[in-house]
């Protein structure tokens, strides 16, 4: 058995940090000074954990060794079981030629580029990330604007930024399940909290991207366009993840949203009708990555040879069209099934829930940690549902088997650096938490009183900025934040989601975007310049959430603060 101590070093707070807290500088360091990737530079800094661990702490390296096991193997199942499948459903839509009808598609909506902003990179763009997240919304939707002629620096602009609102509830909410799994807080009230947050945000970001497309001049003439976007992706978004489910609040509002804006253009278009094209651009001599961010995730590209003979959208018939957006309705109707009452206790039925082998930790009070109790549930996963998904997606698109049995294997192919990424950053994560490392954190953030509202999301972009990935960021800081919360008297739900959407709002400068939306612009080597494009936005946005979490942790906006 190992008792966990917040200060190991004489007792001192102080002395025990400055150690605590040399995981996360090694990361940070590794990841945004010395740009080592990221698959590297989690290594390195897990391994600085169960130094720290052991040594330190005085944790038994068989504790160590085990504490760290168990958060791979939850970075791999539940999280990455997702991300695996759904890009895999995506892969198909390429190989198929399906994506380039769905582009069209779009792209037929309203040859405004303000518009097409809008729809693609807000509302499509938090489709995919409800789907799959992980860098996949720039990737494409870059590519998407690209072939819709907008100048490469504003296509990778404005995917960037657009990649915000959606994030917390990104690739079927699992950064909700990964900050209630590191936090022991129930995943609903976590998700609901957020859901209270993000949509005020939500609200901004289309008037933003009209802005950086047409300037002062846009935002005149199409800023019902974007408030409707903004407000019913808002709308949607809190209701979703407050009364309905999790997993279904990305797709739910980016669906509303996009049929809204759609409405709307046919009844009422922008004044000016079209915005010129910043230059002619041929996709298929843009060069994409995936969203691994270290050259090695699924290809964004938007064609492939089996969908060539889709040259444009006159050509693509009705059947095409309906089979385009198939793969996307069926996930919807999965798990709007898996919603109904007796579907989901039979599929809870198969759940199995377990202390990790040989995992014995204890508080300083004698309880057992929660983070040793892991969760299998195999069949209710939202990765399960949809691998299930995928198979009917093949089946849908005529995808033959080899070549949908070989689109999965391109897929694990290409996320190898990223699934090595993601296992590392929660295994260190749950070593730190295990050993007591975010303790001994969490207590000195609390002597900062109730100013730590202030701090709580700007702990998040932090997170997200270095890791580019609001899921680890949830899972190295949110057992921090509910700690630093019960020591300054805030409320740990508050806090704890308070890093979930002020992290969405790192995404946007993350070193591994920019290098997705560079690449995908073929821009590699100038991520400078656009950085210098979305800093300001990503500090302006945070600013916002940084005084939209102090007021709902005061009587001010406290009425909105969801209850244990």
């Amino acid at each position: 058995m190992y008792i966990q101590n917040d200060t190991p070093l004489g007792g001192s707070l102080v002395w025990s940090s400055l150690v605590a807290v040399l995981p996360l500088l090694t990361l940070f360091v590794l990841l945004g000074g010395l740009r080592v990737r990221a698959w590297l530079a989690s290594l390195i800094g897990l391994a600085v954990a169960l130094l720290v661990a052991i040594i330190a702490y005085g944790m038994p390296v068989g504790q160590a060794l085990l504490a760290g096991t168990e958060g791979a193997v939850f970075g791999f199942f539940p999280i990455l079981w997702i991300v695996i499948n759904a890009l895999w459903i995506y892969q198909m839509t390429v190989v198929s030629g399906h994506f380039d009808v769905l582009r069209r598609s779009f792209g037929s909506v309203s040859d405004d580029q303000r518009v097409q902003a809008v729809i693609i990179a807000f509302c499509f763009g938090a489709l995919l990330e409800a789907l799959a997240g992980f860098g996949t919304p720039v990737a494409i939707c870059t590519v998407m604007l690209i072939a819709l002629r907008f100048s490469p620096l504003k296509a990778a602009v404005v995917a960037l930024v657009a990649n915000t609102a959606p994030v917390a509830f990104g690739a079927i909410a699992v950064p909700i399940t990964t900050l209630a799994s590191v936090t022991g807080l129930p995943e609903e009230a976590l998700g609901a909290m957020v859901g209270r947050q993000t949509p005020i945000l939500a609200v901004f970001v289309p008037f933003v991207l009209v802005a950086l497309v047409d300037g002062a001049r846009g935002l005149r003439e199409t800023w019902p366009v974007a408030l409707v976007a903004g407000l019913v992706f808002g709308v949607a978004q809190y209701v979703t993840s407050n009364f309905i489910s999790l997993a279904l609040t990305d797709i739910v509002a980016a669906l509303l949203a996009a049929g809204a804006v759609v409405l709307l253009v046919r009844v009422r278009p922008p004044r000016r009708a079209e915005v010129p094209a910043d230059a002619p651009q041929d996709t298929r001599e843009t060069v994409s990555v995936s969203p691994g961010g270290d050259g090695g995730g699924a290809g964004a590209g938007p064609g492939s040879p089996e969908g060539s003979d889709h040259d444009d959208h006159s050509r693509d018939t009705r059947r095409d069209v309906v089979l385009a957006y198939a793969p996307y309705l069926i996930i919807i109707l999965l798990f709007s099934i898996q919603q109904i009452p007796v579907v989901d206790d039979a599929l809870s039925a198969t759940t199995t829930k377990f202390n990790w082998p040989g995992l014995n930790v204890v508080t300083e009070a004698g309880k057992p940690v929660s983070t040793q109790a892991f969760t299998l549930n195999w069949l209710e996963s939202a990765g399960t549902i949809l691998l299930i998904a995928g198979i009917l997606t093949a089946l849908v698109l005529r995808v033959r088997p080899a070549a949908a049995v070989a689109a999965y294997g391109r897929t694990l192919v290409q996320l190898r650096t990223a699934i090595v990424t993601v296992m590392a950053v929660l295994a260190l994560a749950y070593v730190m938490n295990t050993s007591g490392q975010t303790l001994t954190l969490g207590g000195l953030l609390a002597g900062t009183g109730g100013f730590f509202a202030v701090l709580s999301p700007v702990l998040g972009w932090l997170g997200v900025a270095v890791t580019g990935s609001d899921t680890s960021a949830n899972s190295l800081f949110g057992a921090l934040q509910v700690t630093a919360a019960e020591g300054a008297g805030l409320d740990p739900i508050l806090l704890a989601a308070a890093n979930s959407s002020g992290g969405v709002l790192g995404k946007m400068i993350s070193p591994q975007n920019l290098a997705i939306a560079a690449s995908a612009v073929a821009m590699a080597g100038r991520e400078g310049e656009i950085l210098r494009k979305v800093l300001l936005w990503s500090l302006v946005f945070l600013a916002g959430m940084c005084v939209l979490v102090y007021l709902q942790s005061t009587p001010v906006l406290g009425w909105m603060v969801v209850s244990g």
